[in-house]
C-alpha cells in the first residue's frame, strides 16, 4: 500500500484470514450488540431477545466483512492509504445494506409471519438499511482509525529498533579494534599463520556486525559470530579468558534477531573478565523445551560497576528486538546472583524453512 506521498508501505489492516483476527471481530461485534441493545430499551421486545437478534445480525456482518477483506487483501495492498480506507468503507456499507435487505426479506417470509415472529423484524426496509449503514460506517471508521494508529505505532517501534541496531553495530569499542590490530601486528612476526587467521576472523566479525542485509539469522550463524569474537579476544587475553560453550542441544536452523548473543559475550568479557587480574570464565548454555529456546550467559562480577552505558544499550536493544520478533512469548532477564552476572533469554522456536530444490 502507498501513502498519499506515493511511498510504499505494507497494508495497515490486520490479516483477517487469521483466527486471532476472527476472534477480535467476534468480540467487537458482541460489544457493539450489547451497546445497541442497551441504547434501544425496547418496550416490545425484552432485553435478551433483542440482544440475541442483534448479535446474530451483527455476526453475519462482522464475519462476512472479515471474509471479504481476507479475499480482497491482495487488491487492497495496491491502493494508497486513503483509497484503501475508502474502499473498505464502501465494501462494508454495501455489505451492511445487502444483509439488511436479506434480514427484511426473511422477516416478510410466510414462515416467520405464520409463527408470529414478524414483530422481531423491521417494517420499513429503507429506514432500517440506512440506519444500519450509518452505524456500520461509524464503527468501521473508528476501527480503521485504530488499526492505522496501531500500525503507525508499531512501525515507529520497528524503526526505532532498527536505529538502535545500527547504533549497536557501530559501537564496536575502539579499544577492541586497536587491541586486535596490535595483536595481529605482533603475530605477524612471531606466528604468521595465526596472524593470517586473526585477520580473517576480524574481517568476518566486521562483515557480520556491520551487515544490513538480514534482520534475522539462524542461531548457528549467530553462535559462529560469537565464537569468532571469542577467538579475537582469546588472542589478546590468553589464559585469562575461558569461554565454556554448552549449546550443542540448540537447533542451528532456529531464526533469531542478529547480534543477540555476541553483544552479551562482549559485555561479559568487558565487564566481568578484563577487570579481574586472574581473568575468569564465561559460560554460554542453551536448551530447548516445549518449543521454547533458553540461552543463558553468565560471567563473574568484575571489579567495577556491572551496569555501564554500553551494557544497558545492548540489553535494551536485545529485549526490544526479541519482543518485536516473538511478542509476549519472549523473555529476557538479567541480574546478579551468587557472585555472577546472569542474562537469560527465552523465545519460541521458529525454524528457517528448507530451501527449495535446485532447478535441474
Amino acid at each position: 500500500m502507498k501513502d498519499d506521498s506515493g511511498e510504499e508501505h505494507p497494508l495497515y489492516l490486520p490479516d483477517f484470514c487469521t483466527s486471532r483476527a476472527t476472534l477480535a471481530i467476534v468480540l467487537i461485534v458482541e460489544l457493539t450488540a450489547i451497546v445497541l441493545t442497551l441504547a434501544r430499551q425496547s418496550a416490545v421486545v425484552d432485553f435478551w431477545t433483542d440482544l440475541v437478534r442483534t448479535s446474530l445480525f451483527l455476526l453475519w456482518i462482522g464475519l462476512a466483512g472479515a471474509g471479504l477483506l481476507c479475499l480482497l487483501r491482495g487488491l487492497l495492498t495496491r491502493l494508497s492509504v486513503t483509497a484503501g480506507s475508502a474502499a473498505v468503507l464502501g465494501l462494508i456499507a454495501a455489505l451492511v445494506a445487502l444483509i439488511s435487505a436479506c434480514a427484511w426479506l426473511i422477516g416478510r417470509s410466510h414462515l416467520v409471519q405464520d409463527t408470529g415472529g414478524g414483530a422481531l423484524f423491521p417494517a420499513d426496509p429503507l429506514r432500517f438499511a440506512l440506519r444500519n449503514v450509518a452505524i456500520g460506517l461509524v464503527v468501521t471508521g473508528l476501527a480503521l482509525r485504530y488499526f492505522y494508529v496501531a500500525y503507525e505505532w508499531r512501525r515507529s517501534v520497528e524503526l526505532r529498533a532498527a536505529a538502535r541496531v545500527h547504533a549497536l553495530q557501530a559501537r564496536i569499542r575502539p579499544h577492541f579494534l586497536f587491541n586486535s590490530m596490535n595483536t595481529i601486528a605482533a603475530l605477524t612476526r612471531s606466528d604468521p599463520p595465526r596472524a593470517e587467521g586473526a585477520v580473517q576472523d576480524l574481517a568476518d566479525l566486521f562483515r557480520a556486525t556491520l551487515s544490513d542485509q538480514h534482520n534475522t539469522i539462524t542461531l548457528a550463524e549467530e553462535l559462529e559470530v560469537a565464537r569468532t569474537y571469542q577467538r579475537m579476544e582469546q588472542l589478546r587475553l590468553g589464559t585469562r579468558l575461558e569461554v565454556l560453550w554448552k549449546t550443542d542441544s540448540l537447533p542451528g536452523n532456529a531464526l533469531v534477531p542478529g547480534l543477540m548473543i555476541q553483544p552479551l559475550l562482549e559485555n561479559a568479557i568487558y565487564h566481568g573478565i578484563e577487570p579481574r587480574p586472574d581473568g575468569g570464565r564465561v559460560t554460554i548454555s542453551g536448551e530447548i523445551s516445549a518449543g521454547l529456546i533458553t540461552v543463558v550467559v553468565r560471567n563473574p562480577l568484575g571489579a567495577g560497576p556491572q551496569q555501564r552505558d554500553g551494557n544497558r544499550l545492548a540489553l535494551a536493544n536485545i529485549r526490544e528486538r526479541l519482543a518485536l520478533m516473538y511478542g509476549e512469548r519472549a523473555l529476557m532477564k538479567s541480574g546478579t546472583f551468587d557472585g555472577e552476572y546472569i542474562v537469560t533469554l527465552r523465545f519460541p522456536l521458529i525454524e528457517r524453512p528448507p530451501a527449495p530444490p535446485a532447478a535441474t
